[in-house]
């Protein structure tokens, strides 16, 4: 029963000190062992590892590729035009000892960065124009500020794998003034459209104008001629009808005369019977052989 009693805390001492003993990093990590605070011992690759137990501890870093989300900073152009800047990182640590000594943690680091991507953004982007930063020469831009930002966090053993901007916005009040400026300007245009079109309207229309009055002209020209020579014909028909048979083209246009004056029985006249009007209306005696 002695041996007993004193076998199980045996026992128990010793698989807790197994217990405390193993450790096991995983594929997305990378570890420090700390002993007292002092590192002695870097493991990056996965697996099954051992530590002296309530001596040495240890820290566990992500190895895989990390987001940085910095806050939204104003820049100031070169032509001292305003703009809110949102950008964000892509960042690896890749030296796990270098990380744990300058910055200690990943809090830290993403703390550090953020006012160094900052800083870097006001730099480059400050000494460039607003246009500049708003056409596709930002990409040439984005390269510089990566190019800085990764020289410093080499220092925290980290690599900066890109920098981007997300979003680049004016300020509220510089829209709102660009926004009016935008409409007036607009609005400008719309006039000048419009008074172009209202004189397109009577150039167009006074042209039409006249060339209906060439038209109408011409057509009365031409009725006129036509019915001149209607007229010539018809006089020269009569002309020669009336020298074939005068007593009959005098009869002929008696009666057409007599068929325009009692029209419908519609005209009254008072004529002397023996009128030369109503010749014809007598005894019409056959033309001598």
């Amino acid at each position: 029963m002695k041996a007993g009693k004193i076998l199980i805390p045996i026992i128990i001492v010793i698989a807790a000190t197994i217990f405390f003993s193993i450790f096991i990093v995983k594929e997305v990590n990378q570890a420090i062992v700390l002993q007292f605070g002092d590192p002695k011992r870097i493991l990056l690759k996965p697996g099954l590892n051992f530590k002296i137990p309530f001596i040495q501890n240890v820290v566990f870093l992500d190895k895989r590729i990390l987001n940085l989300d910095t806050p939204p900073e104003e820049v100031i152009a070169s032509d001292q035009k305003r703009l809110i800047v949102d950008a964000f990182a892509r960042f690896q640590i890749i030296d796990p000892l270098k990380f744990y000594i300058s910055v200690g943690n990943e809090r830290v680091a993403r703390s550090r960065l953020s006012t160094i991507i900052n800083s870097r953004i006001r730099n480059v982007l400050g000494q460039q124009q607003l246009q500049t930063l708003l056409s596709q020469d930002r990409t040439k831009q984005m390269a510089l500020i990566q190019e800085g930002v990764n020289n410093e966090a080499e220092n925290f053993g980290i690599k900066i794998v890109d920098v981007r901007i997300k979003r680049a916005d004016l300020p509220q009040a510089n829209s709102d003034a660009i926004f009016r400026r935008m409409q007036t300007e607009r609005e400008r245009e719309a006039k000048e459209f419009r008074a172009k079109g209202a004189e397109m309207a009577v150039t167009i229309t006074s042209t039409a104008d006249k060339e209906v009055t060439v038209i109408l002209a011409e057509a009365q020209k031409q009725s006129e001629i036509m019915k001149g020579e209607g007229d010539g014909q018809r006089n020269n028909i009569f002309a020669d009808a009336f020298g074939q048979d005068p007593e009959f083209f005098a009869f002929y246009r008696s009666m057409q005369a007599y068929g325009k004056a009692f029209n419908a029985g519609e005209t009254s006249m008072i004529l002397s019977p023996d009128s030369e009007f109503f010749k014809f209306f007598g005894n019409i005696k056959p033309k001598s052989e």
